[in-house]
């Protein structure tokens, strides 16, 4: 049965038949496409994405109180578009719905459920079909429940393979890639695939029908938002995420945020050669940190370097099955990837069994930023507050030569690799410790500081950022930096842990730095008129001592010095100068002694069970004192 027919064909079908059973405790008497989101009921939502982006006929394919739709849309001239209907006398599924109506539509149309709310540039994905010359395109995405989700398998060129409906077999393990129920169709081999009569769906009948006739389906895989809000939890979240911008933040209107991962030592443990599915095992707390990125809008992208491909220890299959096993742990912790990019080269020959053709010099094994540049480009991604987290030296290196936020790890090799000379922007014990700094310290760090920032602008030449062991200097330090560089000055962070002298544990603060030194080497720069090279100690974190080795800085005679360390603000010979600002970097002694039995236990240097204020009972209250000489008092959180 047919209401507004129209001698023009349609550009979209929306079905819009469903009861809501599961909905009832919301929708009372109305009908599921009627249920309101923000106040707007999703069907208006669904038709006004239809019209924004230049699909304005469009077929409501409806059955149940199907007159209080037509009653508020009416023939859709109130809301700019042209809407029929097909009105269903007996509901006959998705697919069934599809065939009764496909007389109504144009050779190519989008097909969308009543029951999702979304934000996609339909335009996009209406292109990418024309230019496949595939028969179906299916809107394909990771999301946190996969495990009662239809998930699809692709081959490299985005060509689907096969659909796996839900439930899925016990020991299934595939890529967390659901069809999220979001279509570019041809109209010309549907009549063979739909059912004449009685019911069918589309993804469980009618695709697996295509696919047996030979029919090309392809994938367009997007970070775009596309939920399901057909339960009252579902309808929750997706309430919670229109109110709070999550749509918005992944929308290809804007640039993403991202948050790039390494795999191994950084999601599961460190396996040296991994090669086996069975080998995974995620680090405690990876799935909350990956799940809090997912809910913040943030992209959670892994890049990692996979050599053992190269050398021939497993093939690019079992790297699929390896990154299957991946997923769906996340999957179960809530969580996913929203891409995961490797490098299977290896430039260094002579392994049995090495495959020749990946063993060359590339530049997508990291630290070069190859597969960076092709996830920036593939998912719209912003540099500039973007991040990447890793274990080793080479993702900070790959991090500092993108443009990105660095992060490393004291999980995995936590540094130890020393593969490049490269120091990060921040520390973090662990995943989660290092997304709870992205999504909640920076923000809040960096508004504290703002004032600052905007005081020390002008006329200052030297900052000194001091405190108590464990107080957060480090990050305060470099957060000013970047709020610096915003502001026009640059900024050369100098570490008083370069100066450590030998055998410095049981020295007193005064002692167990050599602060003639340093106060010679920071004098020498700021009494210049010209550029000077300062030579600085470098530090070792893993060993937690200054060595022989140093790192030539130059520094311009309009740069901003920050001379970070615990006794920074009792170098009297600096902080008597003019232009001179003192920080004083304050935390809660509970936060200083969780933050110390984390370091100490990671380095190994002392026993896990003595307490902060036992181990610095005769520096902390010197160190208090100059607190009450600071310019500025930051407390840290």
């Amino acid at each position: 049965m047919l209401l507004n027919k129209h001698v023009s064909k349609n550009q979209v079908a929306i079905l819009a038949g469903g009861m809501g059973t599961r909905l009832k405790s919301r929708s009372a008497d109305l009908p599921k496409p009627m249920v309101p989101i923000a106040g707007k009921p999703v069907l208006q939502h669904q038709i006004e994405l239809c019209r924004k982006y230049g699909f304005n006929r469009i077929a409501l394919l409806v059955q149940h109180k199907h007159e209080i739709i037509y009653n508020y849309f009416g023939d859709g001239s109130n809301f700019d578009v042209t809407l029929t209907y097909s009105i269903e006398e007996t509901p006959r599924g998705t697919a069934g719905a599809l065939h009764d109506a496909l007389n109504l539509f144009d050779d190519t149309f989008l097909v969308l459920y009543a029951d999702t709310f979304m934000d996609v540039d339909l335009r996009r994905i209406w292109n990418a079909h024309g230019i496949s010359g595939a028969d179906a395109t299916l809107f394909l995405h990771a999301n946190d429940h996969p495990q009662d989700s239809d998930i699809v398998a692709i081959d490299k060129n985005n060509v689907i393979i096969n659909i796996n409906p839900y439930p899925h077999p016990d020991g299934l393990e595939l890529r967390n890639l659901v069809n999220a129920a979001l279509y570019v169709l041809n109209r010309a081999e549907l009549e063979n695939v739909t059912p004449a009569s009685g019911k069918a769906d589309i993804a469980k009948h009618m695709f697996p029908k295509m696919l047996e006739h030979g029919l090309h389906l392809n994938g367009y895989i997007s970070p775009e938002y596309v939920k399901d809000m057909g339960t009252p939890e579902r309808l929750d979240k997706v309430e919670f995420d229109y109110i709070n911008g999550l749509p918005e933040c992944l929308s290809e209107r804007n640039l993403r945020q991202a948050v790039f991962l390494d795999r191994d030592g950084t999601i599961n443990q460190e396996v040296n050669h991994l090669i086996l599915p069975d080998q995974i095992e995620l680090i405690t707390g990876a799935d909350t940190a990956i799940r809090r990125l997912n809910r913040s809008g943030i992209l959670a992208v892994v890049i990692t370097n996979q050599p053992v491909i190269a050398r021939g220890e497993v093939s690019e299959e079992g790297m699929n099955r390896i990154h299957a096993r991946v997923d769906k742990l996340l999957g179960a912790g809530g969580a996913y990837l929203d891409n995961l990019y490797y490098c299977p080269h290896h430039p260094d020959k002579g392994f049995s069994g090495e495959v020749n053709q990946l063993k060359i010099k590339c530049d997508c094994r990291k630290p070069d930023i190859g597969l960076i540049n092709q996830a920036c480009h593939d998912m719209n991604i912003r540099r500039n507050d973007s991040w990447i987290v890793g274990d080793s030296t080479s993702d900070i290196e790959a991090g500092r030569r993108s443009g990105l936020r660095t992060i490393l790890l004291r999980t995995g090799y936590a540094g130890s690799d020393a593969k490049y000379n490269v120091r990060p922007d921040y520390f973090a014990t662990d995943l989660l410790e290092a997304v709870d700094w992205i999504l909640l310290g920076h923000t809040a760090l960096t508004k504290r500081l703002a004032p600052i920032a905007v005081d020390i602008q002008h006329g200052i030449r030297l900052v000194l950022i001091g405190g108590q062991a464990r107080a957060g200097k480090s990050y305060v330090a470099q957060v000013l930096k970047e709020l610096m560089h915003v502001l026009g000055r640059k900024v050369h962070l100098l570490s008083l842990d370069g100066w450590l002298n030998p055998n410095s544990k049981n020295l007193g603060i005064h002692d167990r730095y050599d602060l003639k030194a340093a106060t010679s080497a920071v004098l020498n720069v700021i009494n210049a008129n010209t550029r000077v090279v300062i030579s600085q100690p470098e530090y070792e974190l893993i060993n937690d001592k200054s060595h022989t080795q140093l790192e030539n800085i130059s520094i311009g005679p309009n740069d901003l010095i920050f001379l970070e360390g615990i006794p920074s603000l009792l170098m009297n010979n600096l902080t008597c100068l003019s232009g001179v600002k003192s920080i004083y970097v304050n935390a809660k002694i509970n936060i200083l002694e969780s933050r110390f039995k984390k370091y100490y236990s990671f380095i190994k240097l002392i026993n896990n069970e003595k307490s902060y204020n036992k181990l610095n009972n005769d520096d902390i209250s010197i160190i208090e004192q100059s607190k009450l000489y600071a310019d500025y008092v930051v407390e840290s959180h």
